[in-house]
């Protein structure tokens, strides 16, 4: 595992402690709808405080371009953070500059300030020298508890870390090592269960795992891109026109004694809207006479019998990483087959085995399926979790390694 600094590591109280957050939650009508991000950065904020730091909290919120968005302000974030703190959360409208910096000034220790939105800066994504430097005048130190933005080399991801002393706070250093594991010395077997759209968006993950895994699990548009690659007739489902990413990672697994499990039934519709009863269960055959779907209907989610060889495959696994749906969970009729995945992964996580939810869609169905709470992690990461598993560097890891290193 990536060697770092840890909020341990730090001698805290009196000191200005700038905070890297993921804090970019939905809102609707000024107010947080989804606080999943904000109770996932209690644990720093809550030590920092503990501790006597005067906590200098930064994050994004959506995609602003570098413009000052009003209805993109940090400001209701400011407030739900408090609440779920049960602490005062000042707040300021600007993220660099006099007033931020006076703001600072006028934190007592053990109080928090949240700052305005960092991407209303076009210096934050362009990690300018000068922004970052800007930030960290704020601090005296430097904590990076955002691991869903690790992947992005950014002002506040990447450049501050060389202007401070920098280490990871609780939820990057609990990311890195339920992520660690499933690539340096996962316990056998290694079940990988993959769903979401595409092949080509998880070639990388496929790959990387390949050598690591003892079976791949594949539901979702994925599947049905597998299966097209074998000649199965999948009618209007989604899948990816280009079919030769598949035909590679099937021959891979092949050469390297791998498992890829597909779906040997599903159930599908005309369209993402019908009812339960406009929905019927199809067996999936390598047979050229038989058409299993009809007119426009499309593979929505996976079948019973599908459900239950997944199901098995899962329960014996000592090692499991689930990064994607089986089908279409946010409609009642399609989420039956990432539910009893859930199920699996929670029995097998209740005889011992180790069980990561990959983030994004994976983590949104866990939490929607109520599964969430019954597994070993829950990445917070979505692009960040999936670039780590593929091997790929993470510049806000790297700039913490670099930072320990001096």
């Amino acid at each position: 595992m990536a060697k770092f600094g840890t909020l341990r590591d730090l001698q805290l109280r009196g000191k200005r402690v700038l905070v890297r957050e993921d804090l970019n939650v939905p809102l609707k009508e000024g107010a947080v709808r989804d606080d999943t991000r904000i109770r996932a950065a209690l644990p720093t904020l809550r030590y920092l405080i503990e501790h006597g730091a005067r906590t200098v909290v930064v994050s994004h919120l959506g995609r602003p371009d570098g413009l000052r968005k009003p209805e993109l302000s940090l400001q209701p974030v400011a407030k739900a953070l408090g609440q779920a703190l049960g602490a005062e959360v000042r707040f300021c409208d600007e993220a660099v500059g006099a007033k931020a910096e006076a703001a600072v000034a006028a934190l007592h220790d053990g109080q928090v300030l949240l700052l305005e939105n960092l991407r209303f800066y076009p210096g934050e994504e362009a990690n300018d020298p000068q922004f970052a430097a800007a930030l960290a005048k704020l601090g005296d130190l430097y904590v990076n508890d955002a691991f869903g933005t690790a992947h992005r080399a950014h002002a506040s991801t990447a450049g501050i870390a060389a202007d401070l002393p920098a280490v990871a706070g609780f939820l990057m250093e609990a990311e890195l090592q339920a992520l660690s594991s499933l690539l340096d010395d996962p316990a056998k077997p290694f079940v990988c269960i993959l769903g979401g759209a595409k092949v080509a968006d998880k070639i990388g993950v496929l790959t990387n795992l390949m050598g690591r895994c003892d079976a791949f699990v594949v539901g979702g548009g994925m599947a049905n891109t597998f299966l097209a690659a074998q000649g199965i007739d999948t009618g209007g489902s989604l899948r990816d026109k280009d079919l030769g990413p598949a035909h590679q990672i099937l021959a891979q697994a092949k050469a390297a004694g791998v498992a890829i499990h597909l779906p040997v039934d599903a159930v599908v519709a005309a369209s993402l809207d019908a009812p339960q009863e406009q929905t019927r269960v199809v067996e999936l055959v390598l047979d050229a006479s038989v058409a299993p779907l009809q007119g426009g209907e499309m593979i929505l989610d996976i079948g019973p019998r599908t459900r239950e060889r997944f199901a098995r495959v899962i329960e014996t696994a000592k090692t499991i990483v689930f990064n994607g749906p089986m089908g279409v969970y946010e409609k009642a009729p399609f989420q039956g087959g990432t539910a009893a995945i859930g199920e699996a992964i929670a029995q097998a996580t209740r005889a011992g085995a180790e069980s990561v939810i990959g983030g994004g869609d994976a983590a949104a169905a866990a939490h929607a399926l109520g599964f969430a709470d019954a597994v070993t992690h829950v990445s917070t990461g979505g692009g960040a979790t999936l670039e780590f598993l593929e091997g790929r560097e993470l510049p806000g890891v790297a700039a913490l390694q670099k930072a320990a290193a001096r």
